[in-house]
């Protein structure tokens, strides 16, 4: 890098420092928390994809499609359950959710059960965020530190100060704003990747008649996930359909954006755009893996380069080598702008939830000032416990990394059984639900000790359909008086979706197309 890289980086963050400054006057939780449900669905979809496709998807995504052992264009069998996901949480969950007026999803929680089915819930959020955030960054740390040639701990910093200073001042209005903007840089950075990695290798001809064939399958029909196989079709559809449910209606980080658009046609259109949008994104990042990869491998000198143990350095050192200065800037900028996104909105969640927590159990007569002044010292601590996180990961980061993914499945398919049940369902009380919630848990935990060969995908659906049949079967077993004394539970005589039938006829062409373009892939490329 040199001074005119140096100075587009500067130049970015300084602007994001002064984007939250412009956002700074708040005057009550929902105007910090939530923009005062003012956005609309084009920043809130931005922001929510900024924060999926992260800086670990910009960097690790292509190295798995491109050079590491056993990856390939099966990375898009991820996406596969999007669009079916969208479905289920636009016509359930999220408009409930919407309609409730919480700020904290738990809050929710705590209504419609209790307070205990809150707590167990808001606990595992609120650590394991922080935790898998804070592996991100480290991971991120270590990119920066070879292409802007600085310590580990001063890219931590870097990143971690800047985002703190203007997620705090700004609210969900920055975040929102911010993510929108660099996940804008993030798409224009993969395109450069793409178009500079096809002149490098001679062109387009050049690359189908030197591209590894074995890394051009997208789906596995023959794969079932049982026998110690990963990346099966149905695993990918079943467990993928509940991880993204959950993800996107459960999670805090993603379900805030949707509590914050300002009616529920935008949160409606907010929801599409990902289930619409996400795949051709992720199919960037699969092609410039691809491109990238071949090059790798015809180019003895850049092969080299690349640690044996870590082909997450492909594209860095692809970046560095390959790439004109002032777009090197930009692509660095990229990869902060992917690690900022992320953390910023798990700063702004985790505050939120904090908060909400303290406020409900500890005092209960905050005023707004005291509320808002101690929103940002929530927000801080858990910049700095997040960095801190950071700092520690050490060489295990990877093994983390791999090991985060495999224990958000262990979560995510009890979780969402906790939410569905409490939208579509007067059957199920605290006692109910909680003896659901930690059945389902145990249950994936044995499963991933005793049954090992089973691919984790698939915790997520038998997480939820263990806690599901087991509230159930609780409540029939154990009747109790099911808490109907709030104002969450008048809303059941409204229609929960907001899901219309041209939406419904658009999402399941989607699935079709994406599962089409999958098959297609070895095909054109043959």
């Amino acid at each position: 890098m040199n001074i005119l890289d140096f100075s587009i980086v500067a130049i970015y963050l300084a602007a994001l420092l002064v984007m939250g400054f412009m956002f700074r006057t708040q005057t009550s939780k929902s105007d910090y928390f939530l923009g005062g449900k003012s956005l609309g669905w084009k920043p809130l979809a931005l922001s929510v994809m900024a924060t999926q496709l992260s800086a670990i998807s910009f960097v690790s995504a292509p190295a798995f499609v491109g050079l590491r052992e056993g990856g390939g264009m099966q990375w898009l069998s991820y996406e596969l359950g999007v669009p079916l996901a969208m479905i289920l949480i636009l016509s359930t969950i999220l408009p409930k959710l919407y309609r409730a007026g919480v700020v904290s999803i738990y809050d929710y929680l705590e209504n419609r059960f209790g307070r205990s089915t809150r707590v167990l819930i808001s606990i595992v959020f609120q650590f394991s965020r922080a935790f898998a955030t804070g592996i991100m960054i480290y991971a991120v740390s270590l990119i920066l530190q070879g292409t802007m040639g600085i310590e580990a701990w001063q890219a931590i910093v870097l990143t971690g100060v800047i985002t703190v200073l203007y997620s705090l001042q700004g609210g969900m209005k920055a975040v929102v704003y911010g993510d929108a903007v660099q996940m804008i840089i993030i798409v224009l950075g993969t395109i450069a990747c793409i178009g500079f990695g096809l002149y490098h290798l001679g062109g387009v001809d050049t690359f189908v008649a030197n591209v590894d064939s074995t890394r051009l399958q997208a789906i596995k029909f023959d794969s079932i996930g049982f026998s110690g196989d990963g990346f099966g079709f149905l695993p990918m559809i079943f467990g993928g359909v509940v991880l993204y449910a959950s993800y996107y209606g459960c999670d805090q980080t993603q379900a805030q954006r949707a509590l914050s658009a300002k009616d529920p046609q935008n949160l409606r259109y907010m929801i599409l755009a990902n289930g619409f949008i996400r795949f051709p994104i992720t199919l960037l990042y699969c092609f410039s893996g691809l491109i990238v990869g071949t090059l790798a491998m015809s180019d003895a000198t850049f092969f080299d380069k690349i640690p044996s143990d870590n082909p997450d350095w492909m594209m860095p050192i692809f970046i560095l080598n390959y790439l004109p200065h002032g777009l090197i800037g930009l692509l660095v900028v990229a990869i902060l702008a992917a690690a900022m996104s992320s953390l910023s909105s798990a700063i702004n969640s985790l505050a939120a939830v904090s908060i909400e927590d303290y406020s409900r159990i500890v005092n209960k007569d905050l005023s707004q000032a005291s509320y808002l002044k101690l929103a940002k010292y929530m927000g801080l601590v858990w910049g700095v416990v997040t960095l801190v996180l950071s700092l520690y990961a050490g060489n295990i980061a990877p093994t983390i990394i791999e090991a985060i993914n495999k224990v958000g499945s262990l979560f995510y398919g009890p979780i969402l059984a906790v939410f569905l049940i409490a939208v579509i369902s007067k059957l199920c009380c605290a006692l109910h639900v909680n003896i659901g919630l930690i059945t389902g848990v145990l249950f994936n935990l044995l499963i991933s000790v005793l049954l090992p060969d089973i691919f984790w995908f698939w915790w997520n659906f038998i997480g939820f359909v263990v806690t599901s049949v087991v509230a159930l079967l609780a409540s029939a077993a154990m009747p109790r008086e099911v808490n109907s004394m709030t104002k969450i539970q008048n809303v059941d005589g409204i229609n929960n979706s907001i899901l219309t039938r041209m939406d419904l006829m658009l999402l399941v062409a989607m699935f079709v197309s994406m599962v089409l373009v999958c098959l297609a892939i070895p095909l054109i490329f043959s």
